[in-house]
This record gives C-alpha cells, structure tokens and sequence, in this order.
C-alpha cells in the first residue's frame, strides 16, 4: 500500500510539474500578446499615453555644436592659387528644440498636425569660447554671387567686389556668420541660419498610430503636400518614414528605417549597426550607410539628386547633395563632415580635413520594442562653392571648382537619467519581470516533471525487483 501511494505521488507530481510547465510555455505568446498591446496602446500619440506625453514635452535637450574652418592662408589663395589651409575651430554650442511643438490638431484621417519652432541658445561652458570669436570663412555673398550669376554677368560683379573692396575670403564673428550680418556688397542680410530664432519647420502631417500602429510616427504631409518639389523626380521627391524623433515599435534588425529630414531636404534610410546598452537600456544603433550620397555611378537611385553637372564631375561626385533648389536659389552643398564618403578629390583641393567614421557619422539609438529615438547625433557639414574667372580679380589665380566647407554642426540629444530610470521601471522592468516568471514556471515545472519521473522509474524498478528476491 505504501509503494502504491508513493508511485501515486510521483506521478501526481509529474503531472503537476508538467502543469506548470505548460503553464510557462502558455505564459510566452500570452505575455507577448500583453506586452504588444500595453506597447501598442502607449504609443500612439493621442492624450493620456507615454507616447503623447513625450511627443508633446521639449524632453531632452538638443544641442548643436558648431564647428568651422578657419582659413590660414586666404592671401596664398587669392594670389597665388594656393589650397585653402584649413584649421577647425569648436565645438560653439547652441540649444536648440526647446520649445514645444506648436499648433497640435488633431485630422480626421488619424494624423495631427504640428510646426516645430526654430531658436538656438548659447551655451558658453559647452563653448571654446565666446560668440564674439572671429573666424576667416569665404566670403558668404561673393560665392553665392558668383554661383547665381552668369559669366556674361561676371564683370558687374567685379565692379561690386571693388566698390566694396570685397574679397574671397572674410573674418566675422562666430555669431554673425551663424545667425546673419548686414552684408556690405549686397546690402541685405546674409549668414548660414538667418533668422533661425524666428522660424518653423513645418507644418508636419504625422501619423498618431491608432488604428494601425505600424503607421504610428510616420509623416503623411508636409508644409501640405505629401511629396517634395526640390527634384523634379518622383522617387526624389518622396516623403518616407517619420521625422526620427520615433518609430513604429517592433523594430526587426534586417529591416532599414526611413526618416525626412528637412535640413537636407530629402528622405533617407539608416540600417541596424550594433545593439549598445544605454544607462541600462537595450537599444539598437542605426546608421547612414556611404550610400546615401554616393555618386549615381555607385547608387543609380541617387540620379535624381544630381542637378549641376560641371560642378558634379558629370555626376561622378560622390560625397555632397547640391540643395539650392530648396534654399531659395542659395548655392549651398551638404555633406557629411570632413567629406566622410566623399571622393577623394574634395578633400583634395584643401588641406586640413581628416574625416573620422566614428566623430562624423550620423547614428540614431532607438529602443526596439517601442521605437523611442533615445539618443541621437545628426552631422551635416554646410558647404558653399566657388570656381575659376577671367574676370573677378580675386578669382583669376582659382584653378577649379571648389566645394568650400564652411561649418560642420552635430545635433545631439541624449535621454537624461531621470527619463531612462522612469523608461526602464515602467516598460522594461514589467517585460523583463513577465519574462522571469515565465522561465521560472517553464524551469521549475520540467524539473519537479523529471525529478517526479525519475523517482517513479526508480521506486517502481526496486518494487519490481523485491517481488523477486
């Protein structure tokens, strides 16, 4: 009786460990399907969610750190054709994005509508020093001239340049040449940021994600128009993803993200790099791939990007996106800094630039489960152009086509302690708590479920063998 009741036991306690192991394993899909909901009820931007709260916020700081290129040799140059001897002078630190979104209306169609409002502050202990540095720089109106006007035109130019007695190259303030100057040949406001403080980007048209969450984030319109009219193409003109601020969540690693940036007035993808912890926090790396302003002769999709073709090589540059089209007619190129990706001939006809995979390229760190952007650093380097004359005296001894590099900027925002403290106890925590009790039951319920079987095995093989002893 008493064997009977102790095999009884075991097997009740195998099949109870088996209970609780199937209970473990009935836990996972229902602990996704809990975790994918909560995630998916968070995120889509519409008041009272995690989601809306931080869209809405200002939320980390955002700075732009600003790096020029002091000319050291501007005399040489304009004299003799030297190379332009370049020596990089920052970081000079703005905050920027701290002002709310602004004007939020929610669609019918599930979009809301918003502008983002430009205004940049100083920040001088984050600064080499004041605003007031002095940095020797091209001439911001002279290239812009001479890159609007025909050479027919070439000689009223000249005439300009020597009532104003203008040169190639000029020394101005750090903040003059950011935020604008009263240009004496010109005589309107000239910079690389005029009027930055008083601006919008916008207005933006985004998906809030209810509904469809896969949409959530990703931009329907922008300034009223669901494609671009910089290009002329419909592939270059379109709008794709969201504006990088977040993603739909579930992020796969084989899949690229897209995100419009105005600044460069044109979508583009990032592709998974690394997995990094952040302040205890799983996030994925993604980054520009050299493809992105690679020449049409290595990424034909880049065809439609290419507008000037003597100043492009016949479309054989790799390196810079030419986006006057989208500056109101202002010859400006953008690039990665240094011309990181860049043909070797840019950096060529200068002398001072080292382009540094790691400082110069743009990355985004972003939380797979709900695609929170929670770190960041956007690089762009603004550049201007200036080329050979015959008749602009300070242009004569100008052997070819330079693509000036005026400033790099690095905007950078990174989630602050408190947020990520607040991010891991109120998503992470709870996913990986779920996950524990899950393992634990799974664990827990196959060993009682093989120790019970086992002892059965075993109390049954000593019976068996005392029935005939």
């Amino acid at each position: 009786m008493g064997c009977c009741n102790r095999r009884c036991g075991l097997i009740a306690g195998a099949v109870f460990g088996a209970a609780v192991a199937i209970l473990g394993g009935v836990l996972i899909p229902v602990g996704n399907k809990i975790i994918q909901e909560t995630v998916e009820k968070e995120a889509v931007i519409e008041p009272g969610t995690t989601a809306y709260d931080t869209w809405t916020a200002v939320g980390a700081k955002v700075y732009r750190q600003f790096w020029f290129f002091d000319v050291k040799n501007p005399l040489e140059v304009v004299q003799h054709g030297s190379r332009p001897v370049l020596v990089e002078r920052g970081p000079y630190t703005y905050r920027t994005r701290y002002l709310p979104r602004d004007n939020i209306t929610f669609n019918p169609n599930e979009t809301a509508s918003f502008l983002i409002p430009f205004g940049a502050i100083f920040e001088p202990s984050m600064s080499v020093g004041p605003e007031e540095d002095e940095i020797t720089s091209l001439n911001l109106a002279l290239a812009g001239a001479y890159s609007l006007i025909s050479p027919e035109l070439h000689l009223a130019l000249e005439i300009l340049i020597r009532t104003t007695n203008a040169s190639l190259f000029q020394r101005r303030p750090v903040k003059e040449l950011l935020w604008g100057y009263k240009d004496p040949m010109l005589k309107e406001t000239v910079g690389l940021f005029p009027d930055y403080n008083n601006t919008f980007d916008g207005y933006y048209n985004v998906y809030t994600g209810k509904n469809d969450i896969s949409k959530v984030g990703i931009v329907d319109m922008w300034r009223g128009s669901r494609s671009l009219r910089f290009w002329n193409n419909t592939y270059c003109d379109m709008i794709n993803g969201t504006d990088a601020s977040s993603f739909p969540p579930f992020l796969k690693k084989k899949e690229p993200l897209y995100f419009f940036t105005s600044d460069i007035c044109r979508s583009v993808s990032a592709s998974y790099e690394q997995t990094r912890n952040l302040k205890g926090i799983e996030v994925y790396r993604y980054s520009l791939l050299p493809s992105t302003l690679a020449s049409p002769l290595d990424n034909p999709d880049n065809k439609c990007f290419c507008s000037n073709m003597k100043t492009t090589r016949n479309c054989t540059l790799a390196g810079v996106l030419d986006i006057s089209t989208c500056q109101d007619g202002r010859p400006i190129y953008i690039s990665l800094p240094h011309f990181l990706h860049g043909s070797q001939e840019l950096r060529d006809s200068l002398v001072g630039l080292n382009p540094h995979e790691e400082h110069h390229k743009t990355f985004l760190d972003v939380e797979p489960t709900t695609g929170f952007t929670l770190n960041f650093a956007k690089r762009i380097q603004v550049n201007m152009m200036y080329g050979p004359s015959k008749v602009i005296t300070v242009l004569k001894k100008v052997k070819d086509y330079t693509i000036f590099p005026l400033v790099w900027l690095n905007e950078t925002a990174t989630l602050d302690d408190a947020t990520a403290d607040m991010f891991k106890r109120e998503l992470i925590s709870r996913i990986q708590m779920l996950e524990i009790a899950q393992q634990a039951l799974l664990g827990v319920g196959v060993a009682i479920f093989v120790i019970c079987l086992i002892s059965y095995c075993v109390v049954r093989r000593r019976n068996h063998q005392s029935k005939f002893a």
